[in-house]
């Protein structure tokens, strides 16, 4: 199907049937493209793509002792805010993702609220952001492994990630994982879905254990979460919280990987915009329990907690031999969390390929057509995460701060698709269409609440992106040796802005032009409401 640069409108598509990938194959040919990964993807395997970019085994794991030590027990508030804020984003991709079944989600969503720029700098700034996420993911296994058997301690005896062996041994660790998932990218959408869904079935089985174990050992009550703690005593504890509320939005990103995993879905249109939302709402009531029961169970709530974090109170709930059984299973979920951030990143770099808009497109949009998989992006992918591995040899806090400045870049491609749907709705989209699949069954959408969701979730991803970025010296220069880092935040957005307007294709069309949505009808609609222009 051929679409003339700026006369043609995109044409509807052609809903997808529930049972059918014809269906879903005709409908992504009516969107311009062929049908070339392999549709293999069910409703749990499209729920695991979500949940385990999450990983809240994993990130909570890390994560737990940087809420509390700046904002005490009343830390806890923050996950719920957190958790509302991300749930007025994913309703709004929920509800685009029903109409645009699209890999490389951001990038396609953001080009078709906002325009061939906005998109592909939405798209540019979540691919940096999940290369970094991704090493950042595989580093974790030197928190972990050492401390199952020390024989994974290859390099020195000191595993501490701040000393110069505990650095190097955690390079080779995560290098190896790296080199592991590729290898399972590369095999195919079929073998990369099976080991996700077996992790995250453990990692749903850990999380659980978690809870259970926690909760049967609580020293206190749950009202300690309204203990402000330490902090709470000095003046102007908002700030303390608000900087602790971090720790939440670092964990909760990566619920909308099921868009990224359209083309390899079964009933996209359909599947995407639950599996979003479901991804998203488990993992907070997961974590929700997880955080509530390590306050009840820690055994104090001073500076041991601050510096021992989730680990230190579960060595003292397991003990030994349980607590290793546990470590095992977080080093599992550190490896489907590498997984599913490598995949998500590798079809959003075949998506934006395909467009010709990076470089060395047509090698990287090739997809093996025995694995139904584009293998050059996850080589490539990997390689780059292992390249951002090195920087932690030679200093460690630099490394910490990419990975807390990578956060900030998924905010901001998130607002790449929030901003502009936004501004399309406010010029009359979707009102007056109603959209359904070939059932005449309802996609999702957000109705006459659309405005309002659509301006909460702008509004908070934009404070959000302020917070991240804040120079503070406690979150990108604890030790003081670098007060550079401070501004680390500013300083990557801007690089990445200049490096992106350095890769940008420009003077080169678009090979599949879109019109705005509020001009072109997106699906289906009844015979007696016509598209608002």
């Amino acid at each position: 199907m051929t679409m003339t640069a700026h006369s043609s409108p995109e044409p509807t598509p052609t809903p997808a049937s529930p049972s059918s990938g014809g269906g879903d194959s005709d409908d992504l040919l009516e969107l311009g493209y062929d049908q070339q990964l392999h549709r293999s993807l069910g409703k749990f395997a499209s729920f695991a793509a979500g949940f385990s970019f999450v990983s809240i085994l994993t990130t909570i794991f890390q994560l737990f002792g940087l809420g509390f030590g700046f904002g005490g027990p009343a830390f806890f508030w923050t996950w719920p805010v957190v958790y509302g804020g991300q749930f007025l984003v994913a309703l709004c991709f929920a509800e685009i993702a029903a109409r645009y079944p699209i890999s490389g989600a951001i990038y396609q969503w953001s080009r078709r609220m906002g325009g061939e720029v906005v998109g592909w700098f939405g798209g540019w700034f979540m691919m940096i952001a999940q290369i970094v996420t991704a090493a950042a993911a595989a580093i974790a296994l030197q928190v972990v492994l050492p401390a199952v058997w020390t024989g994974f301690q290859i390099i020195g005896d000191d595993p501490t990630l701040t000393s110069t062996s505990g650095a190097a041994n955690a390079v080779l660790l995560g290098s190896v994982l790296l080199v592991a998932v590729t290898a399972i990218n590369c095999v195919g959408v079929r073998w990369m879905s099976r080991v996700n869904n077996i992790g995250v079935t453990c990692e749903l089985v850990g999380v659980t254990a978690v809870v259970l174990a926690l909760f049967t050992h609580a020293k206190r009550g749950p009202d300690v979460v309204f203990d402000t703690g330490l902090p709470g005593q000095q003046p102007g504890y908002i700030w303390a919280f608000i900087v602790s509320g971090l720790m939440a939005a670092y964990v909760m990103v990566g619920f909308g990987s099921a868009g990224e995993l359209a083309e390899e879905t079964r009933n996209p249109r359909r599947v995407a915009p639950r599996t979003i939302r479901m991804a998203l709402t488990v993992s907070a009531i997961g974590g929700g329990l997880m955080l509530l029961g390590a306050l009840m169970a820690a055994p104090t709530l001073g500076d041991e907690l601050a510096t021992g974090g989730l680990p230190y109170v579960l060595d003292s709930v397991l003990g030994g031999f349980w607590g290793k059984v546990l470590l095992c299973d977080v080093a599992v979920a550190i490896f489907i969390c590498t997984l599913a951030i490598q995949t998500a990143c590798s079809r959003l770099m075949f998506s934006m390929a395909r467009d010709g808009r990076l470089p060395f497109s047509s090698r990287l949009a090739h997809v093996n057509s025995r694995t139904g998989t584009p293998i050059a992006p996850s080589i490539l992918i990997g390689l780059l995460c292992v390249a951002t591995l090195l920087v932690n040899v030679g200093n460690p806090a630099i490394f910490a701060t990419l990975a807390s400045v990578c956060i900030i870049l998924i905010y901001l491609a998130y607002l790449a698709v929030t901003g502009p749907m936004l501004y399309r709705r406010l010029q009359g989209w979707p009102k007056g269409t109603v959209e359904v699949d070939a059932e005449g069954k309802k996609l999702f959408g957000l109705g006459r609440f659309g405005i309002i969701v659509n301006l909460g979730a702008v509004i908070y991803g934009a404070l959000m992106v302020v917070n991240l970025a804040w120079p503070r010296t406690e979150i990108f220069d604890p030790a003081g040796d670098m007060p550079i880092l401070r501004w680390a935040g500013p300083i990557s957005i801007a690089i990445t802005v200049l490096v992106g307007i350095a890769c940008y294709p420009r003077g080169k069309e678009h090979p599949k032009p879109v019109t705005p949505i509020g001009r072109a009808a997106t699906s289906r609609q009844t015979s007696d409401i016509a598209t608002v222009d």
